[in-house]
């Protein structure tokens, strides 16, 4: 399903949750977006799910400038959060100016609010999934033992 997904979508990582404060009011945290990255350019104004070499967790932000290489074909953009005070030139790499069009993972084209909380809590409290794996085998050997007991 998730490789179809990807295919369908044309990104590497179609499905993301918010995961701080920087895209407020635009996105809140916990919010589930579907990304896409079909042919045409970024623009300003677009939000992208980009990740940075090196880094593990992928930002989500608005495009605030794009810059377009005429030598090389490529596109560079300079990203900011909407509830941050600067653009993100200091969560990019050590000299690293503009986030290459190579970087993004993805534009967002539709988003659902809160749905991402389930995974936020879940890592922030890892004991509950073992709780809920413990609920589910539990509720598994129950239904298996209605249904042998009613033939």
């Amino acid at each position: 399903m998730w490789k179809g997904l990807a295919v369908v979508t044309n990104s590497e990582s179609p499905i993301v949750v918010v995961l701080s404060e920087s895209m407020e009011p635009a996105f809140q945290r916990g919010d589930l977006l579907l990304l896409s990255m079909f042919s045409n350019p970024v623009r300003v104004g677009d939000i992208c799910v980009f990740k940075i070499d090196g880094k593990v967790i992928p930002i989500v932000h608005r495009v605030l400038e794009v810059h377009d290489n005429n030598t090389d074909g490529k596109q560079y953009l300079l990203t900011k959060g909407d509830n941050n005070p600067v653009d993100d030139r200091g969560l990019y790499n050590r000299g690293q100016m503009w986030v290459s069009d190579k970087e993004v993972v993805g534009r967002v084209s539709m988003y659902m609010p809160y749905i991402g909380m389930v995974t936020i809590i879940l890592n922030d409290y890892p004991q509950l999934k073992v709780v809920l794996l413990a609920v589910m085998g539990i509720f598994v050997l129950i239904t298996k033992e209605v249904r042998v007991a009613s033939k």
